[in-house]
């Protein structure tokens, strides 16, 4: 059994020029599973979310709709960031707006070490801008504008054209730190994931590195340069830096050293701020660079990524109205290899819920309880001599547990999910196999229907501490269910890494009424 130790995660900070979309939601979800796994295996566990509010684009997207960029930043995350957290039931410890005090104080704190130490240097600038990006744009990511934009450089991310901007910038000397970087991702081969994300990364730093303009004086939504206030902090450089200043960073140096460094869950689409720029800035500022950064893929709707102004963007409340917030969480947990593309459909996740969560989790947890109330009075019965086919449930349990354990720490949370989805399996075979309700015709028999039905019930238990960190709600009424918050005690209190232990439900544990787990859903014609 691994020991227990820190752990600190991180999405990025969501930008709020806009509502939340399910690719949004996928983020928060997979980091949220992975600190759930981390906080019920006993370890000191910091899971951090939140907003990234200055900009030209906020700028802009505030005057269209004719507020202040901040009164467009409180109102979006009132109504739209905070609820989706709820929504689909994160379990964040911390929520960090970069317009506030402890953001933006430790920021200068941060950019006037980097100016005394001379990392930075005043210059002319002028290059192609993307403020959908809102990064000048490198020449791999500018090409040229089709239709209504022929004759334009567009950016191939947002097809939109590119600002041709020249202004007198303050720049980070990133070009410095080329050979640290690449002796870094030599050094340590997961500090970067998947090994796809890792490959495309080098690359990239291989070609040579420019200094990073993170300055600008064209508008004045942002930080303050603390040594020039007639320019403010590049959008990039301020938010990266809510990892370390929601840590503690400059504020509270012992909440820091045990925060830091964290684990970045990151969009394929932001990887190399993450990976690049962001170590660069913590190794000339002589803090540690972060434990990892994992870029997972991007979800796809119709065979595009996921986008408001493609009318592709789908809001989470869509689903969770209609499936909840478990099913959410599941479908997204499981259906996608994480590190990879993932396609969303409302068909395959229509037949996930039935077939895996309705039929295969629900109906298993509902079947059992009910042959326990109907053949043991409601209590947990004692399991006599054990066979071949009990110890393979017991086996296996133990197996998947310690194999998803494993799993979660690779951040591989499909393949986590897929490993306890076995047990699930095993144990809807298995009592198909035995045939309890053969066995309960004859007293002759009625041991082995103790032992194959107290079987399946501790299976069921070792399921719900081990779904918990997916399937939120499911678990927590199946667990008051079994009777096990007042043999064991609360759910969340139960070590995920000692959940393949066998025999924890005692025999004779009063049992109660389940209603169904995952509701039969109505699809229309």
């Amino acid at each position: 059994m691994a020991t227990p130790s820190s752990f600190s995660i991180t999405t990025p900070i969501f930008y709020v020029n806009d509502v939340p979309h399910i690719g949004h939601a996928y983020t928060q979800v997979a980091a949220d599973v992975l600190a759930r796994w981390h906080r019920q295996s006993g370890d000191d566990t910091w899971f951090l979310t939140g907003t990234d509010e200055h900009g030209q684009k906020i700028l802009r997207t505030a005057t269209a709709n004719g507020v202040t960029p901040k009164e467009w930043a409180d109102q979006l995350v009132k109504s739209a960031w905070l609820p989706l957290l709820e929504t689909i039931d994160i379990s964040n410890d911390d929520f960090i707006r970069t317009t506030e005090p402890r953001h933006e104080e430790n920021v200068q704190k941060f950019l006037q070490k980097l100016y005394d130490d001379g990392h930075v240097y005043d210059g002319e600038f002028e290059a192609l801008y993307c403020v959908g990006c809102e990064e000048f744009k490198p020449k791999s990511e500018i090409v040229d504008g089709t239709g209504a934009f022929e004759g334009e450089k567009v950016c191939i991310i947002h097809s939109k054209p590119l600002e041709l901007l020249q202004e007198k910038n303050y720049f980070f000397r990133m070009s410095a730190f080329q050979d640290r970087l690449l002796a870094l991702y030599e050094e340590r081969p997961d500090f970067v994931q998947p090994p796809s994300a890792r490959n495309e990364v080098i690359a990239f730093v291989q070609q040579g590195l420019d200094d990073l303009s993170i300055s600008r004086s064209s508008f004045d939504w942002g930080i303050p340069i603390p040594w020039d206030s007639s320019h403010v902090t590049y959008v990039w450089f301020d938010a990266l830096l809510n990892y370390i200043t929601a840590a503690g960073y400059g504020s509270d140096e012992a909440k820091f050293d045990e925060r830091w460094p964290a684990t970045h869950v990151v969009g394929k689409d932001i990887l190399r701020f993450h990976a690049v720029i962001w170590p660069a800035m913590l190794m000339a500022a002589g803090i540690e660079v972060p434990k990892q950064v994992f870029a997972h893929g991007w979800l796809l709707v119709g065979g595009e990524k996921m986008s408001k102004s493609k009318l592709t963007g789908i809001a989470p409340n869509e689903i969770t109205d209609v499936f909840g917030s478990d099913a959410f969480r599941y479908y997204f947990s499981r259906a996608v290899s994480f590190g990879h593309d993932g396609s969303f459909s409302w068909e395959d996740l229509a037949s996930r819920y039935q077939a895996e969560l309705a039929n295969g989790f629900g109906n298993l947890a509902s079947r059992v309880l009910a042959m326990n109330v109907k053949y043991f009075d409601g209590v947990v019965p004692a399991a006599a001599e054990e066979t071949e086919a009990d110890a393979a449930i017991r086996e296996l349990v133990a197996r998947a547990a310690v194999a998803a354990d494993e799993q979660m720490e690779r951040l591989a949370v499909h393949e986590a999910l897929a490993s306890i989805w076995e047990i699930v399996d095993a144990l809807n075979g298995y009592i198909t196999d035995q045939e309890p309700w053969v066995l309960a015709k004859s007293e002759e028999t009625r041991a082995r229907l103790g032992t194959v039905l107290a079987t399946a019930t501790e299976g069921l238990r070792a399921l719900a501490v081990l779904l918990s960190p997916v399937l939120t709600e499911a678990t927590q009424k199946l667990w008051v269910a079994l009777g096990a918050d007042v043999a064991l005690g609360e759910l969340r209190a139960q070590n995920l890494r000692e959940a393949g232990a066998w025999g924890l439900l005692p025999a004779g544990t009063k049992l109660g009424q389940l209603d169904a787990l995952f509701p039969r859903i109505e699809t229309a014609e």
